[in-house]
């Protein structure tokens, strides 16, 4: 069979703590989970289209836009990525139609343990979407609060202690990390916040969500696949963790790195 599209970033489905990911490619969602140990082909079509405006660009930016939606689409802000600077709650923003939407909504802060443990926010909305995308193994809410500045404002505050980012060579490895008990943790983070932040503490949330990914092969030694550099990826599909594909054990596939690059799947 074989389907043509855009790339987008998988979505998922959890039972219980069992993730199943879809991958959607034109008018076709494709159950990715069913695609284990078949071997497929994925092979770029030297097109990019813009996954705001649609619109045809020779260059990707920020993960899918085109150049004049990356400096004017609220969805490529800097408070994407730099929450703390997020000034909605102000009354400025790109789109504050938009912001409202997404900024000025109830934020988690967290503690994960992917590749490591590092720290983050998202919103409330996107739990537990966030954590999955991410490859988290395991993660904790630190605090709740009423919007993404203040949310950012709590991660850079505790970034002095924690990593944000996740390590993804040992997230698709699943490389062995020291037991981390994370309502200790929890607890040890909500202690080192200001007194003007512990108020958003959820401090009597005990809960710990678990995400189980369907791998059957884990990489040992893998390199990321560069559709710029080559065109086609191949193999068996080992595995599939955050927003990666493994195929044959060494090649793994970051789906969201390459959003907006059309593509034709094949398999057997």
């Amino acid at each position: 069979m074989q389907y043509h599209g855009n790339l987008i970033k998988m979505s998922s489905k959890l039972d219980g703590k069992i993730v199943s990911y879809a991958l959607t490619l034109g008018e076709n969602e494709i159950d990715m989970t069913q695609l284990l140990d078949k071997t497929i082909k994925l092979t770029y079509q030297n097109k990019i289209n813009c996954i705001k405006c649609g619109k045809e660009t020779k260059k990707s930016f920020g993960q899918g836009f085109c150049y004049s939606c990356f400096i004017t689409a609220p969805e490529a802000d800097e408070c994407v990525l730099r929450p703390e600077r997020c000034k909605a709650h102000l009354g400025i923003s790109r789109d504050m139609k938009w912001a409202e939407e997404h900024c000025l909504k109830p934020h988690i802060v967290y503690l994960a343990v992917s590749g490591g443990l590092k720290v983050g926010v998202t919103r409330l909305s996107q739990v537990p979407t966030r954590w999955i995308d991410q490859g988290a193994e395991r993660a904790v809410r630190i605090c709740e609060v009423p919007n993404r500045h203040i949310a950012g404002v709590i991660e850079k505050y505790l970034m002095n202690h924690f990593g944000d980012k996740t390590n993804w060579k040992k997230m698709v490895t699943n490389e062995s990390l020291p037991e981390i008990d994370l309502l200790s943790e929890k607890q040890k983070t909500i202690g080192l916040l200001p007194n003007e932040l512990k108020k958003y503490a959820l401090s009597e949330d005990e809960k710990v969500f678990e995400f189980s990914y369907p791998v059957n092969e884990w990489p040992q030694n893998p390199g990321q696949h560069d559709f710029d550099k080559k065109v086609e990826i191949n193999g068996k599909l080992t595995g599939i963790r955050g927003q990666y594909l493994f195929l044959d054990r060494e090649k793994v596939l970051n789906v969201r790195r390459f959003s907006g690059y059309k593509i034709q799947l094949s398999s057997d």
